[in-house]
């Protein structure tokens, strides 16, 4: 395998087979073009704010929450709820606090989905770095963890 600068790591497109890009450890992102140095790391340990918007599903950590005492749609089935979920708010038909309210299978919908100001190593790692690689009031792409997949709202 070729060499890449530090920080970096080619990986296979899983839509385009035997067409590779590469991604950056440290933030999470992924670009075409062959890097020319290494990795920019995210800067220092400051804290962010994020809202957030969680579909879990029968695989999640836990599949239950505050509107469902048994989550049994599939995987596939969150992120097409995700999907349409983010279109509506990309679109403005709906702002995130409220769709978060009233969909969010976290706790945190109460507050639309606010999470509060949170430093790395406090949240699982691929939504800590979804986060840190958002600007502030950048909303991400569908985010997989162990609790089930998200989208993210960068505030702070």
């Amino acid at each position: 395998s070729e060499s890449l600068p530090e920080g970096w790591v080619m990986k296979e497109s899983s839509s385009r087979p035997n067409v590779f890009y590469y991604f950056n450890k440290y933030s999470g992102t992924s670009q075409w073009e062959k890097p020319t140095g290494p990795a920019p790391k995210p800067s220092g340990n400051s804290k962010v704010r994020a809202s957030h918007l969680l579909v879990k599903h029968r695989d999640s950590r836990r599949p239950a929450s505050w509107k469902s005492d048994n989550i049994t749609r599939s995987k596939e089935e969150a992120i097409q709820m995700l999907t349409q979920f983010r279109e509506r708010i990309v679109s403005k038909q709906v702002s995130f606090a409220d769709l978060a309210k009233v969909e969010s299978d976290c706790s945190s919908a109460k507050n639309g989905g606010d999470l509060g100001h949170f430093g790395r190593g406090e949240m699982q790692k691929p939504f800590e770095v979804a986060t840190y690689a958002l600007k502030v009031g950048e909303l991400s792409g569908i985010v997989d963890t162990d609790s089930g997949v998200h989208i993210i709202l960068r505030t702070e």
